[in-house]
């Protein structure tokens, strides 16, 4: 190999842009532009809407091997790109839901039976 690079991305590379911000572009635009290009749903926020916002640092992850269904993991990937990540936060949403089960039955003194 003669180490030169080639002008084409690859897919993965391509694949891990999908979703953020292109912050160069974005600091071209004009605040009109970039309030006329955004999702509708940010339309009519108040101008100190973020001034409350806390920063939350994600947890670090931890690379595993984890065997699944083929049929899971077919869903998952068909899902898109980050189909981890999105495995990941179904995971991370049945823990919340657990552990909350788990304190509305120490609170209502319920158990559940086997």
């Amino acid at each position: 190999m003669n180490g030169k690079r080639t002008a084409k991305r690859s897919r993965r590379a391509e694949a891990a842009r999908q979703g953020r911000a292109d912050l160069a572009r974005l600091r071209k635009m004009s605040e009109r532009e970039i309030e006329r290009t955004s999702p509708p749903e940010l339309a009519g926020l108040l101008a100190d809407f973020w001034n409350e916002a806390d920063v939350v640092v994600p947890p670090p992850k931890q690379a595993i091997s984890l065997r699944v269904d083929q049929d899971v993991l077919a869903w998952f990937k068909g899902q898109g790109p980050r189909y981890q990540t999105k495995m990941n936060a179904v995971l991370r949403t049945f823990i919340s839901r657990a552990k909350r089960g788990m304190t509305d039955r120490r609170t209502s003194g319920k158990q559940r039976s086997a």
